[in-house]
C-alpha cells in the first residue's frame, strides 16, 4: 500500500495498517542477538508469534519469557504490551500532547474508533483521562507489587520484576517473568499478590470509560448505562465464576484439594477474573476438571469490556444478546437494559459480533484439531484464548505445529482488532439504505 493511500485509509483500516506494523517492528527488535540469552536461538516464526502475542496483550508464548530472552527483550515485550494495551493511537496522541500540537480531525476518527465511541464528542477528554488513569494504576500496581517481592530477592530485581508485572496484568497481557511457564503458581497461597492482581484485572478489563464515570460519579451521583451494564456483567460473571470453580474443583487433589479453604477460595476468584483476558494463573489449568475447562472457556469467549485492553465479544455483548433473548420469550418487542430502551442495531450488532466469533472459533478450532495431535477440548481452550486475548493455556502453545502457531497469530490479531473493525477494514462502513425491500414471511423456531 502506498504511504498517500495509507494516509487516506479509513479508521478501521488504519487501526489494521497500525497494529500490523508495530508486531512487525517488534519482530525485529526480538529477532536483534541482544533480545534473547545466551545460548538460545529465536525462529522468525517464533518472534512473529510473540510480538503478536504482546501486541495483542494476549499472554500466549512458544518460549518461555522468563528464561529465554534477555533484559533487552524483556523490556521490548513490555514496550509491545503497554503500545498494544492502550493502542497505538492513544500512545501517539499523548506524545501530540507533549509537543503540543492539535489532532486532526482523522486523528480524531482514529480515536473513535480505536476506543469504541459512538460520537467525537469529548473524545481528546477521554484520551486524556485514559493516559491519566491508565499511567497511574500501573505505577501504584508496580510499587505494590515491588513492596511485596522485595520479601523474596533483591531490591534490583524486585523493581523490574514490579514493574513488568504491573504493566502486564493491567494491560491483562499475562506476561510473566518467574519462568518455566509458572505463571503466579508460586504465589497461590498469598493474599496480597492474589488481590492485588485481580483488582489490576478488573481496573483493565472494565474500560476506560467506566473508569472515567467511577471517578466523577462522587459528583455526579449516577453512572451511564454503559457502567452500570459493564459493572453488573462483570460483577455476575466474577461471582458465578468463582462459585462454580470452587464447587468444581473443590475436590480435584490435583488443584484445590490440598489446599484450605481460604487458599481454595482466592483460587477461585482468580481464576474467574483471568478469563476476562488476564491471563495469569496459579494452578495448573490443564489439571483442571473439563467441566471447569469448558466453563472458563465460556467466560474467555464473554471477555473484557469495550474500551479495555481486554478482547472476547465483550460484556455489553453478552448482556444485550441475553436480554434480547428474555425479552422474545417474554413477547417484549423492545429491549430493556436499566429501563432504558436499546436501538435495534445494537442488538444487530450484538448478534453479528457474537455469530462472527463463533464462526471463527469453530473454524479454527476445526483446523488446529488437524494441525495438533492434542484432544478436542485443549484445542478448543487454546484458540478461544487466543481469540479473546486471554493468553490462559492447557499447554499447547509451546507445542504449536508452524501451523498452528501461524492460526493462533491470526486469532489474536482479529480477537485484539474486534470482528467488526476488520469487516470495515476489508472495506467501507456501510452507509443508510436508500430502499426497502418488500417484506416476507419465514418461520423460526
Amino acid at each position: 500500500m502506498k504511504a498517500k493511500s495509507w494516509l487516506n485509509a479509513s479508521p478501521p483500516r488504519t487501526l489494521t495498517i497500525g497494529f500490523a506494523l508495530i508486531i512487525a517492528a517488534g519482530v525485529l527488535l526480538l529477532k536483534l542477538p541482544i533480545s534473547v540469552r545466551e545460548g538460545h536461538d529465536l525462529s522468525w516464526l517464533d518472534a512473529v508469534f510473540t510480538a503478536a502475542s504482546a501486541t495483542c496483550v494476549t499472554g500466549l508464548v512458544v518460549v518461555d519469557t522468563g528464561t529465554f530472552f534477555s533484559t533487552f527483550g524483556h523490556w521490548v515485550i513490555l514496550a509491545l504490551i503497554q503500545v498494544g494495551g492502550l493502542g497505538f493511537m492513544t500512545m501517539s496522541t499523548m506524545f501530540a500532547f507533549f509537543m503540543r500540537r492539535r489532532l486532526s480531525l482523522k486523528e480524531r476518527l482514529i480515536l473513535q474508533e480505536a476506543l469504541n465511541q459512538d460520537s467525537l464528542q469529548g473524545i481528546v477528554k477521554l484520551v486524556r483521562k485514559v493516559i491519566f488513569y491508565a499511567l497511574t494504576i500501573e505505577a501504584a500496581g508496580s510499587l505494590l507489587y515491588t513492596l511485596r517481592f522485595l520479601f523474596d530477592m533483591n531490591a534490583g530485581k524486585a523493581i523490574y520484576y514490579g514493574i513488568f508485572h504491573g504493566v502486564s496484568i493491567f494491560n491483562n497481557a499475562g506476561f510473566d517473568l518467574f519462568g518455566d511457564y509458572r505463571s503466579l503458581s508460586d504465589y497461590l497461597s498469598d493474599p496480597f499478590v492474589n488481590l492485588l492482581s485481580i483488582v489490576l484485572i478488573f481496573l483493565g478489563s472494565v474500560g476506560f470509560i467506566v473508569l472515567a464515570d467511577l471517578v466523577e460519579y462522587p459528583k455526579r451521583r449516577r453512572l451511564m448505562l454503559h457502567s452500570k451494564v459493564v459493572l453488573t456483567v462483570t460483577a455476575f460473571l466474577f461471582i458465578a465464576g468463582a462459585v462454580l470453580i470452587l464447587i468444581c474443583e473443590y475436590t480435584n487433589e490435583n488443584t484445590l484439594d490440598p489446599l484450605n479453604f481460604g487458599d481454595k477460595f482466592l483460587a477461585s476468584m482468580l481464576h474467574s477474573i483471568s478469563p476476562r483476558s488476564g491471563g495469569v494463573s496459579t494452578v495448573d489449568v490443564s489439571s483442571m476438571r473439563q467441566a471447569t475447562q469448558f466453563l472458563i472457556v465460556g467466560l474467555m469467549f464473554v471477555g473484557a469490556s469495550p474500551g479495555s485492553t481486554g478482547g472476547g465479544i465483550k460484556t455489553t455483548t453478552f448482556a444485550v444478546m441475553i436480554v434480547a433473548m428474555l425479552a422474545v420469550i417474554r413477547g417484549k418487542e423492545d429491549i430493556v437494559l436499566f429501563r432504558s430502551r436499546l436501538e435495534k442495531d445494537k442488538v444487530y450488532k450484538a448478534i453479528t459480533v457474537t455469530i462472527y466469533s463463533l464462526a471463527l472459533l469453530i473454524a479454527a478450532t476445526m483446523i488446529l484439531s488437524v494441525t495438533e495431535n492434542h484432544t478436542f477440548m485443549t484445542v478448543l481452550f487454546e484458540a478461544t484464548s487466543a481469540f479473546a486475548t486471554a493468553g490462559l493455556s492447557m499447554g499447547l502453545t509451546p507445542e504449536l505445529t508452524d501451523a498452528g502457531k501461524a492460526i493462533v497469530i491470526v486469532l489474536m490479531f482479529i480477537g485484539r482488532l474486534g470482528p467488526l473493525t476488520l469487516f470495515y477494514a476489508a472495506g467501507s462502513k456501510p452507509g443508510r439504505t436508500l430502499y426497502r425491500h418488500p417484506e416476507g414471511k419465514i418461520l423460526i423456531g
